[in-house]
């Protein structure tokens, strides 16, 4: 059998705003949820489960590669939602996007305090 990444779950500090911020922000549907998941699906079936665990929540990176269409979407939308942003991950270049890897990339932090990035070509 093949090795392929199935699902995630992200500590979120409020489980329906941080699925709704990335269902908007990376067009996707909603996907059925249970317990205490509130669950969102990449195109590629992956799921990303959001929950809210009883812990103080430590800051994660996640980065999604995306296609140049999407990203002039969701580039649009942080910056119509006032989302502070970097071009890079040290977070020197604030409001700027990076052209790295053939391609373009911004970091900025989702609801929970999570580091996400969104680039157009993979790095390898």
């Amino acid at each position: 059998m093949s090795v392929s990444f199935n699902h995630t779950i992200i500590a979120a500090k409020d489980r329906a705003e941080s699925a709704r911020f990335f269902r908007e922000l990376l067009e996707l549907p909603q996907a059925p949820s249970w317990g205490i998941f509130t669950n969102i699906q990449l195109t590629d079936g992956v799921l990303l489960q959001f929950a809210e665990p009883p812990v103080e929540i430590q800051m994660q990176h996640y980065a999604f590669l995306i296609d140049d269409d999407l990203f002039d979407r969701a580039y649009r939308r942080l910056c119509e939602q006032h989302v502070e942003h970097w071009a890079d991950p040290h977070m020197r270049r604030p409001g700027e996007i990076n052209h790295e890897h053939g391609g373009r990339g911004v970091y900025f932090k989702d609801p929970s305090g999570h580091a996400i990035e969104l680039i157009t070509r993979p790095y390898l």
